[in-house]
């Protein structure tokens, strides 16, 4: 990878974002009002200067952020009192985000490393309605009455509570050498995270990360795993194909995309407990989307990656799991592997954690406990499945 002394602002943190607005309701739906919410934003890479991205894409009602700071993060919720500094946009420490948009917030002009936690604290004096959120950062967030913006910590404020939600925040950028390349992680529940550790960083683009620290690479993975996302289908969240410009090919310094969809196309369709907003598709239908994506990848000039969808025949999750959705993915998977696909290269994800004696399922030494996602070591056995030169960041 080139670098030279111009810098440019590159992706240095991403969080997919859900609507609460829609049918298929998995996850806790809330708002806020005369609170402040305190989160925390690890980043995949650093720079000389930060911004960070905050949203109201799906918010009903305008934003009000009656103010902001970003602090180094200590521990729980507390922050590195002389690192606080004003987060302002235009030049104003208090202001809206207008219904439907993302604001970007003027750089705060200081140094950042990968791996570095930062706390991102927003004053929200009136109510915000229903907010657009992630849904499973894995990562506690904090919430207390009143304006707590100059707080050290939110240990003993009354009113405390805990989210394992992330609202109204979808990225942080970095003002990086030019040329440093990113990978998004551009997929569903396998890339964001579920059945990992939360507040550990386990998940499989963090542990891919560290493999390309150790490997001394420039570059970085970010992370756009939307859990219970489909390729084909809105809800969870917009399907790939609608989202792939904003999630992947807008990400400044994006030169790779690593693509993993397909289980929730699968399983979705078979949930008694949710509308049936589409059938179970065919192979030939997966293999459309999956060619659509990839065209569109190399059309914007980047390098994309396939992996195989991730083996789930033994889900917990009734009616998830059907015989006709198994062998479905298991012809998608043959022809990821066959070179047939429009890919320029794939990571096998499944071989990685499958049970060798029924290659359907998870293996148990990998299983996260319900059957469909994979637990911490099997985090690292993906994140071990990808060749680097693929990535060539």
């Amino acid at each position: 990878m080139t670098t030279n002394s111009t810098a440019s602002w590159t992706a240095a943190f991403r969080s997919a974002v859900v609507s609460p607005h829609e049918t298929i309701d998995l996850f806790e739906l809330r708002g806020f009002a005369g609170q402040t919410v305190r989160q925390i934003l690890r980043l995949d890479g650093g720079g000389a200067a930060v911004r960070v991205r905050l949203t109201n894409r799906y918010g009903k009602e305008p934003l009000h952020i009656g103010g902001a700071r970003l602090a180094i993060r200590t521990k729980g919720s507390g922050i590195d009192a002389g690192s606080d500094t004003p987060v302002r946009v235009g030049g104003a420490e208090d202001f809206t985000v207008p219904v439907g948009e993302e604001v970007i917030s003027d750089p705060v002009e200081r140094a950042v490393a990968a791996g570095d936690e930062l706390a991102l604290s927003l004053w929200l004096p009136d109510d915000t309605g229903l907010s657009t959120y992630s849904a499973v950062p894995l990562r506690t967030g904090y919430a207390v009455p009143g304006n707590a913006l100059s707080a050290t910590s939110f240990d003993g404020i009354d009113g405390l509570e805990e989210l394992a939600t992330r609202h109204f925040i979808t990225g942080a950028d970095v003002l990086a050498p030019a040329g440093t390349a990113i990978a998004v992680a551009f997929g569903d529940s396998w890339f964001e995270g579920t059945g990992t550790t939360p507040d550990t960083d386990r998940r499989f683009p963090d542990l891919l990360n560290q493999r390309l620290r150790d490997s001394g690479s420039n570059g970085w993975v970010v992370n756009q795993g939307l859990s219970g996302n489909r390729l084909l289908t809105d809800e969870i969240g917009e399907r790939a194909l609608a989202r792939l410009e904003r999630d992947a090919l807008d990400v400044p310094g994006v030169t790779h995309v690593l693509v993993h969809f397909g289980v929730n196309d699968l399983g979705i369709p078979g949930q008694e407990a949710y509308p049936a907003t589409a059938p179970v598709p065919t192979a030939e239908e997966l293999i459309a989307g999956f060619t659509a994506l990839a065209d569109r990848l190399h059309a914007a000039g980047l390098t994309a990656i396939a992996t195989t969808v991730g083996p789930y025949k033994d889900t917990i999750f009734e009616g998830y799991s059907t015989p006709e959705g198994v062998a479905v993915a298991r012809e998608v998977n043959d022809w990821i592997r066959s070179g047939e696909s429009p890919f320029d290269a794939y990571a096998d994800l499944t071989a990685a954690v499958a049970d060798p004696a029924d290659p359907d399922r998870i293996h148990d030494d990998y299983d996260s406990g319900d059957g469909l996602h994979v637990n911490d070591a099997g985090a690292r056995a993906l994140a071990d499945a990808v060749d680097l030169a693929h990535l060539k960041l």
